[in-house]
């Protein structure tokens, strides 16, 4: 009986060490793996993208013991719970998803996908990491506005170029012919987005016609080119004539072309010509076409004062060419060029008048010191050469001045 005590004795000895043993593998086990658990967390990144893309959204973790991950929404609603999907949304979908990253896509981007996502994973306790994602509003295509066509010569006009939609605030730039301008900028929040008005200030004249007025939009969205819109300003003006002509010196029997050449919007067509205040002469050799008034043979007949005259509906404008022909056989007799000599003989005479003026100034001078040397010792000398020697220090020496009256 004691024997069968002793062995039972021992038996339950044996057991309880052995359960004292699995149970001390079993807390170390699961202390190891709280203690790994703990070591893990999930690696998320900010995202930006622009409105209308897709927002790509990763979560990684290292070593991971096929713990769960989950996306959540800024609303905290769940995204995707490991790869099953738990939103009903058919732009979010799933990328990837193993025991160590789950990646999902947000497809056709708006404002309102804006906001902090969270990455979870499922330990304990549950570990999260934030990712901040970024939607860039996109600038709508600006608008120009304020411009009237045509505007006249002298008017002030206010250009206006608008763009809405843009977040961050877009910038907006004026441009005259390629060349930048400064504006006046406005910038006004509407919700998340914001609109951006720049104003152009112009006192327009003949030079603005034709010009190429651009406002351009500049953003951080706009990766390949800048939105832009170009409106060419159109300037109605009265018109300004000049006469040019072919000869310098007009003689018998030349080829003379008179060409009236006037600016003006709208275009003052046709020009009107005119002789001496009247109306040109029917002559065959004498022929208007357009702008032109064309002499095929010049005769001292055609001598006289040619006017072309330009007319539009803000005003009248003329210029005038005095002709006057030559004989060609008195200009090869007539010898030396008067001209030429007339101006020589200017030259030479200033030469001369500039010396004469420089020998009367020397000579004033001169005259001038001997004069004041003779004053020195003009009072015991008799003559001015006397008075010169004394006032060099001689007069004592000189006799005294005499005075003779006859």
């Amino acid at each position: 009986m004691m024997v069968k005590q002793h062995m039972l004795f021992t038996l339950y000895s044996i057991c309880g060490i052995v359960l004292k043993d699995i149970l001390a593998v079993s807390v170390a086990a699961t202390k190891n793996k709280v203690r790994g658990a703990q070591g893990q967390f999930p690696i998320v990144h900010n995202m930006t993208v622009t409105e209308g893309g897709i927002a790509n959204l990763t979560c990684r973790v290292e070593h991971n013991d096929n713990t769960s991950l989950q996306w959540s929404n800024p609303a905290q609603q769940t995204l995707f719970f490991g790869d099953k999907k738990a939103l009903r949304d058919n732009r979010i979908e799933l990328v990837r998803a193993t025991s160590q990253e789950l990646t999902i896509s947000i497809s056709e981007a708006t404002l309102a996908d804006e906001g902090l996502y969270t990455c979870s994973l499922f330990t304990f306790p549950v570990k999260t990491a934030k990712a901040f994602l970024t939607v860039l509003g996109v600038p709508r295509k600006p608008q120009i506005n304020g411009l009237t066509k045509p505007a006249m010569e002298g008017d002030h006009i206010t250009l206006t170029c608008v763009t809405s939609g843009s977040k961050p605030a877009a910038d907006v730039r004026w441009f005259r012919n390629e060349k930048e301008i400064k504006g006046a900028k406005e910038v006004n929040a509407s919700g998340k987005t914001f609109t951006v008005k720049s104003s152009l200030r112009l006192q327009v004249d003949r030079n603005d016609d034709g010009v190429a007025y651009t406002c351009r939009v500049d953003h951080v969205a706009l990766t390949a080119t800048p939105q832009q819109t170009t409106e060419v300003l159109e300037v109605h003006y009265a018109p300004r004539v000049e006469i040019k002509h072919s000869l310098n010196i007009p003689q018998e029997g030349q080829y003379l072309k008179l060409e009236c050449v006037s600016k003006g919007n709208p275009s003052p067509d046709p020009v009107l010509w005119t002789k001496d205040g009247g109306e040109l002469p029917d002559l065959e050799r004498m022929i208007v076409e357009g702008r032109e008034l064309t002499f095929t043979s010049l005769n001292k007949t055609d001598n006289g004062t040619y006017r072309c005259e330009a007319t539009n509906h803000l005003g009248t404008n003329h210029a005038e060419y005095v002709l006057f022909v030559y004989d060609p056989n008195a200009l090869e007799q007539r010898g030396p060029d008067h001209a030429l000599i007339g101006g020589v003989v200017a030259v030479v005479v200033f030469v001369t008048l500039c010396l004469i003026v420089v020998l009367g100034r020397y000579l004033a001078r001169h005259k001038g010191t001997y004069l004041t040397n003779e004053a020195k010792g003009a009072d015991d000398a008799p003559d001015a050469d006397t008075a010169i020697i004394n006032a060099d220090g001689n007069n004592a020496h000189a006799e005294e001045k005499k005075e003779y009256f006859i």
